[in-house]
């Protein structure tokens, strides 16, 4: 915190009841931190709603901010590429923020992270503003049924390394 002048904490696992959570809200109050929480899934198509959540979040919070979830791999990876596309970043930048370096395996259900950006390249980059293709364009129904993982990376993300 005091390195990087960190302002804000944001809790991308949601507002739940667990030791982990109780232990965010303790590290920020004894830091002096702003603590946010904000759900977003690591196996699902990213939410519409939650993506324009967390761009409110992003435009009134303290910075800089930390991000954290549980290992730091997937929805943490989700959360810095949607930042850099909400800076104008490309989806090719966002993309670079799921990485296996990071933990992110995109052959497991994780990968419809990555699908999500890659459909936004694909489907209206560079012709809709990214924000403008989340509230209009965007079909998370459709981009969950379109993708398939693979078994072998999804048992490992899952239950060798216990990844939520």
């Amino acid at each position: 915190m005091r390195q990087h002048g960190i302002r804000t904490l944001i809790n991308l696992r949601g507002e739940k009841s667990n030791g982990s959570n109780t232990l965010s809200l303790a590290a920020a109050a004894r830091l002096g931190l702003a603590h946010e929480f904000l759900a977003f899934e690591s196996r699902g198509a990213p939410q519409r709603d939650r993506i324009l959540r967390y761009h409110d979040l992003y435009r009134r919070m303290a910075t800089p901010a930390l991000l954290h979830c549980k290992s730091g791999a997937d929805r943490a990876g989700l959360a810095a590429g949607l930042a850099i596309l909400f800076e104008g970043g490309t989806a090719a930048e966002a993309l670079q923020q799921l990485s296996w370096r990071f933990g992110h395996f995109r052959h497991s259900r994780a990968g419809i992270l990555d699908a999500f950006f890659a459909h936004y390249a694909a489907t209206a980059e560079g012709h809709t503003p990214f924000l403008d293709w989340v509230r209009t364009e965007y079909d998370e129904t459709t981009l969950q049924r379109n993708f398939t993982a693979h078994g072998i990376a999804t048992f490992l993300n899952d239950r060798v390394l216990r990844r939520e």
